[in-house]
């Protein structure tokens, strides 16, 4: 699997996120990652996948996303959330289970909003 970062680097300081704790999710997140379900029409949904750190390339996870769970998706930009990942159907099991796995969250940082 390939990388999942973004290599641009920005002048900052280099202790800034000392005094997060070791258990948070990288530099410059919320403390959550929101999977949340929205009805389309009929029996079709939606699930968006909000907070997830700035470091990492949402172009790239939702490549990994429909390679893996057999569904389109994009990165949409929303006004108040910035970039959230719009995946096809109902993935909101698949996606706690890919993020845990590849260690990009833990299962206490996932809410899963929805019916």
């Amino acid at each position: 699997p390939g990388l999942i970062l973004n290599l641009h680097f920005v002048a900052s300081y280099p202790f800034a996120d000392a005094t997060k704790g070791n258990d948070r999710l990288p530099a410059g997140t919320e403390d959550y990652i929101h999977i949340r379900i929205q009805q389309r029409n009929g029996r079709k949904t939606l699930t968006t996948v909000q907070g997830i750190a700035i470091d990492y390339d949402k172009k790239k996870l939702v490549k990994a996303f429909k390679k893996k769970f057999a569904c389109n998706g994009t990165v949409i930009e929303h006004p108040e959330y910035g970039e959230v990942i719009q995946l096809q159907g109902d993935q909101r099991k698949n996606i706690c289970t890919f993020l845990i796995e590849i260690g990009l969250a833990k299962e206490e940082q996932l809410k899963v909003h929805g019916f």
